[in-house]
């Protein structure tokens, strides 16, 4: 089941950088590539929109990393997180909500999301928390467009998976962009963590092995 993951997710990847090659190549051939996106001639993100300037980007902005790029491969590592407590682990067993709850719980779920090549459904849902705490508008609208781009977009290779209804929802709201235009696909990828990997994480040697080490004593001095 893993190797079947991990071809997935490489099949997943190419096809999104060969589309992404084609589309600059056409657009090089036509000799409108944009250089600089914040000259956009329009507002829409949606990948339906005819708009080229939002959807191809330059050399220069390629190189720029995104406010919720992958972070480091440490960052997402329990050890790192606030070490949970004995209790607190111990209660992820009793729901999901207990572990979203929870930094560590967050932490070490990611990890665990990681191995299974879809650690970008944990990014998603903590990129639309980051974005319901925002009041600027100017920078709810650029976090919208991030998002979209980073989780939404057919081109990117952390495209999260999302129903034709949620993507018809989302390509609306982003007409008009608010800290609430994703609250419908964060719903959607908040339930399939919760019924798809969950299970298997509360059954996760990681799991077992986290408890395992709570419960020991520490070393004597």
């Amino acid at each position: 089941m893993g190797s079947e993951r991990v071809e997935m997710r490489k099949r997943q990847m190419q096809v999104h950088q060969e589309a992404a090659a084609s589309v600059l190549q056409a657009h090089h051939k036509m000799g409108n590539t944009p250089t600089n996106a914040s000259n956009a001639c329009c507002f829409c993100w949606c990948c339906c929109c005819s708009c080229s300037c939002l959807t191809v980007r330059s050399d220069d902005e390629t190189i720029q990393r995104s406010t919720f790029e992958h972070r480091p491969e440490g960052n997402a590592h329990c050890e790192e997180s606030p070490k949970p407590t004995l209790e607190d682990a111990r209660s992820w067993v009793v729901s999901f909500e207990k572990v979203m709850k929870s930094a560590a719980g967050r932490s070490c779920f990611r990890q665990f999301l990681r191995t299974e090549f879809s650690e970008e459904n944990m990014m998603f849902w903590l990129a639309c928390e980051e974005l319901k705490k925002e009041t600027n508008k100017t920078v709810v609208e650029e976090k919208v467009r991030q998002i979209y781009e980073d989780f939404i977009s057919i081109l990117s290779p952390k495209e999260v998976s999302l129903d034709s209804r949620v993507r018809e929802v989302i390509n609306r709201n982003m007409l008009e962009p608010t800290s609430r235009t994703f609250d419908d696909a964060q719903q959607q990828i908040y339930t399939l963590m919760q019924r798809d990997s969950y299970p298997r994480f509360i059954n996760s040697s990681a799991y077992t092995d986290l408890l395992k080490s709570l419960e020991e004593p520490p070393p004597e001095p």
